[in-house]
């Protein structure tokens, strides 16, 4: 006899509000949906309830409240998922009133990054945010239990758990930031590598499943892991990329940015995020087939506004242009370079290489210059860092005709 394993999935009811922009809370709530399938539950059924702000105890209203309890009993849900980051009081009262599984929009994140980080940086940086969580609840937690007056739950070992958990989770995020302080410094070590090497870089950024890894994987056979689901990757992946007229640029891949990204998450990932901020380039790739994509186009700017990568070249990629049934205006006024795009099929992939190898060349210094055959190893440095445009060799010499970066020019 065979016995099937298979974890059943859970039965989750979403739940959102509205405090004014519907069609921005039915799309955020959409991206719940998303989320909730990607870490492997199954959405029972989805409510928004339309509020001048979110109820500070409670988060929805009574009567929606009751709607909600009566949807778990019909529709025989396991628990509920709401839309937002919850207080800790929202979260105690929620579960007292509904007697199931609450959890909110960073918790919901939370666990799909920890299901997808496969690096040790990855898991030690999933494993700081999940704490960072644990501890701003374990605070809200520690009012409730040092009430004055004395009574019923304010006696035993309550208060004093509280605090060992406290010093543990304090002790072991601090233990956490020392590691992760030891990796930055090994990726330093590498950046300096690149910068001997002047070797130029370009991170990719862009909304969740906007095809930042599929990008990455056609043009320099990276064989990062693709799949049409929210933050499939979240280690950084480097790679070399040939230009056309025999340059070369570093290309890497980030985490994805999403909307309601808490600053927490943003700081656990900091020394990931690094990598747009110390880049040369920014490649920022869209979903133009998503009917949300003006909307990513802002929190993907907003993020990197956050991170302090701002003033640098930016490259925006409608990708999947192959997804399009009809001609879809796709404009970027905030970047210097915007291209149609399909990752999948290779459709302005070469485009996008020569726009690259026109701004590397922007940043560089025009050379002509006579070189004698003593030194023709300076011409071996033009070629692997610059753009050779001629070279004639001469009774007297080597002519040489070249762009060269700004920080090799005093080499050559």
């Amino acid at each position: 006899m065979i016995y099937s394993m298979e974890q059943e999935k859970e039965r989750m009811i979403l739940v959102g509000v509205s405090e004014g922009n519907q069609m921005d809370a039915y799309a955020s709530l959409k991206e719940l949906e998303e989320l909730a399938e990607t870490a492997g539950a199954e959405v029972a059924s989805k409510i928004l309830q339309n509020r001048e702000g979110i109820h500070p105890a409670t988060y929805v209203g009574r009567g929606k409240l009751e709607e909600i309890r009566q949807l778990l009993y019909h529709l025989e849900a396991d628990g509920v998922i709401c839309d937002d980051e919850l207080t800790p009081a929202q979260m105690k009262n929620l579960e007292e009133e509904l007697s199931c599984k609450i959890v909110d929009r960073t918790l919901l994140i939370l666990d799909i990054f920890a299901s997808r980080a496969r690096t040790s940086e990855g898991k030690l940086q999933v494993e700081m945010a999940q704490l960072k969580y644990r501890q701003a609840r374990l605070v809200g937690l520690r009012s409730s239990l040092s009430r004055l007056g004395g009574g019923i739950g304010t006696r035993g070992p309550g208060e004093k758990k509280l605090e060992m958990d406290r010093r543990l989770i304090s002790s072991r995020i601090a233990a956490l930031r020392k590691e992760l302080e030891e990796v930055r410094q090994h990726r330093d070590v590498l950046r300096e590598g690149r910068e001997k090497g002047n070797f130029r870089t370009a991170a990719i950024v862009g909304y969740t499943n906007a095809g930042k890894s599929t990008l990455l994987n056609v043009l320099t056979g990276a064989e990062v892991l693709e799949e049409d689901a929210l933050f499939a990757t979240l280690d950084p992946t480097t790679r070399l990329l040939d230009l056309p007229g025999g340059g070369e640029i570093l290309l890497t891949d980030t985490v994805g940015f999403i909307r309601k990204l808490p600053h927490h998450l943003i700081d656990a990932f900091k020394s990931t995020l690094e990598e747009a901020v110390l880049a040369d380039i920014i490649v920022h790739v869209v979903d133009a087939s998503s009917p949300q994509m003006e909307e990513q186009m802002h929190v993907v700017y907003e993020t990197l506004r956050e991170l302090g990568a701002e003033g640098k070249p930016v490259v925006t990629l409608f990708n999947k242009q192959d997804k399009l049934e009809a001609e879809k205006s796709c404009k970027d006024l905030q970047a210097d370079y915007s291209l149609r795009i399909s990752a999948k099929t290779g459709q302005g992939l070469e485009e996008f290489r020569a726009v690259l190898e026109k701004i590397l060349l922007e940043q560089q210094i025009y050379v002509e210059r006579l070189y004698p055959y003593s030194e023709a190893g300076k011409i071996a440095l033009i070629r692997r860092r610059g753009r050779l445009v001629s070279e004639e060799y001469l009774a007297e010499g080597i002519q040489v005709k070249a762009y060269v970066p700004k920080e090799i020019y005093g080499k050559i």
